[in-house]
C-alpha cells in the first residue's frame, strides 16, 4: 500500500510515520510545509528507509497537492497537517483557516481529481465538543453536538464536517479521529508539558492561566497512533472514533508532577489571567473505540510522563535548548 501522510514532521505525523515505517512494508510520503513547529529529527532514524520519503509541500497549494497525486499515485491518505496551537489561533486566526480550511478542501478535491477509491484519515481534536463543567459526569463521546470556543478548534470542526460532507456528496471513503490531548517526546516546546519542563530546566516560572485549574484528558502520542493504525487494519469506514486513555488532570498537577520529577519547587508556578476562548474541562468517552476495535491505551500517564520528562532533559542539554 502507498500512504500519503500530510503534516508528517509534526509531532503525532512524525510518531504516525515511524510506527508505520518500522511496522510495515507500505510505501510512506510524507508531506509537510516545514513550520517552526516541524521536527525532522524525529524521522532521523527512518529518513534513509527504502519504503520513506519527502516532500516539502504546502498544502494551501491545490496545484503542488495535484502534482504529487499524480507522481505517488496513493491508495490512502492520512492528514495531520494543520496548525494546532490555541494562543497562536487566537493572535493570528487566518492562518488556522488557510491551512485547516482552505488546506483541508484543497486536499479533499486533489481526491476526488485523482479518479481513484481513496480513502482519507482525518485526525482531529476532542476540542471540537467545547468544553465540559467542573464535576458533571458526563464525557465528550462521538454524539456530542460541536461547540468550538476559538479559532483553532473553530476551524478543525469545519474540517470535520467538509469530510463527512464530501463523503455524502461524493462518496469519499473516510474515518475521522478525535483525540484528547497528547503528550510524550519530540513535542513542540510551545505546548504545556514541554514547556513546563524547559521552564523548569532554566529555573523560569511558568505562569498558568486562571491558576490552571484547567482539566485536559492525556494520551501518549504513542498509543494514539497505535489507535490510528488499529483503526485502518480493520478497514473501519465512514465513521468518527473518539481516542483517548481516560487521564483527566488538571493543568496545575501535570506542572506540580514535572517540577517534582526534576525536584524543582512549587514556587516555579505563577498565575496569569484567563486565555479568550479558554476551554475549562475535557473529558473524552472512547469506548465505541474500545468496543468495535479491542483496542486500549497501553502507556500508564504516570510512567510515560517521566519517561518523557528525561527525554527532553536530555533533549534539551543536547541541543543547547533554552
Amino acid at each position: 500500500m502507498r500512504i500519503l501522510v500530510s503534516g508528517g514532521l509534526g509531532f503525532i505525523g512524525s510518531a504516525l510515520i515511524r510506527l508505520l515505517i518500522t511496522n510495515t512494508e507500505h510505501k510512506v510520503l510524507n508531506i509537510d510545509k516545514e513550520t517552526y513547529a516541524a521536527m525532522p529529527e524525529a524521522l532521523a532514524e527512518i529518513e534513509t528507509h527504502r519504503n520513506y520519503s519527502f516532500e516539502k509541500i504546502d498544502i494551501i497549494s491545490d496545484e503542488s497537492l495535484k502534482k504529487i497525486f499524480a507522481i505517488f499515485k496513493p491508495d490512502a491518505v492520512m492528514h495531520l497537517a494543520a496548525e494546532s496551537h490555541v494562543d497562536r489561533s487566537i493572535d493570528k486566526p487566518k492562518n488556522f483557516i488557510l491551512s485547516n480550511i482552505l488546506g483541508t478542501y484543497n486536499l479533499l478535491e486533489s481526491i476526488l481529481l485523482y479518479k481513484k477509491k481513496i480513502t482519507l484519515i482525518h485526525v482531529s481534536t476532542d476540542e471540537v465538543y467545547g468544553s465540559l463543567e467542573y464535576g458533571e459526569s458526563h464525557l465528550f463521546t462521538e454524539d456530542t453536538p460541536y461547540d468550538p470556543r476559538n479559532p483553532y478548534s473553530a476551524s478543525k470542526a469545519a474540517a470535520e464536517h467538509m469530510v463527512k460532507t464530501w463523503h455524502n456528496t461524493y462518496g469519499l471513503p473516510y474515518l475521522i479521529t478525535s483525540a484528547a490531548n497528547n503528550y510524550g517526546p519530540r513535542q513542540h516546546k510551545e505546548k504545556l508539558i514541554p514547556k513546563v519542563i524547559d521552564n523548569a530546566l532554566n529555573d523560569k516560572v511558568t505562569y498558568m492561566y486562571g491558576g490552571g485549574q484547567q482539566i485536559r484528558d492525556w494520551i501518549h502520542v504513542d498509543d494514539h497512533c497505535d489507535a490510528i493504525w488499529e483503526l485502518d487494519k480493520q478497514n473501519i469506514l465512514n465513521e468518527k472514533f473518539n481516542i483517548a486513555s481516560g487521564n483527566e488532570v488538571p493543568n496545575m498537577k501535570i506542572t506540580k508532577k514535572i517540577l517534582d520529577i526534576l525536584d524543582k519547587p512549587h514556587s516555579l508556578i505563577g498565575v496569569s489571567n484567563e486565555r479568550p476562548g479558554q476551554d475549562q474541562r475535557y473529558g473524552t468517552d472512547f469506548s465505541k473505540l474500545r468496543e468495535r476495535t479491542g483496542w486500549s491505551p497501553k502507556i500508564d500517564f504516570d510512567e510515560g510522563l517521566k519517561q518523557t520528562v528525561d527525554w527532553y532533559h536530555k533533549y534539551f542539554n543536547l541541543m543547547g535548548i533554552e
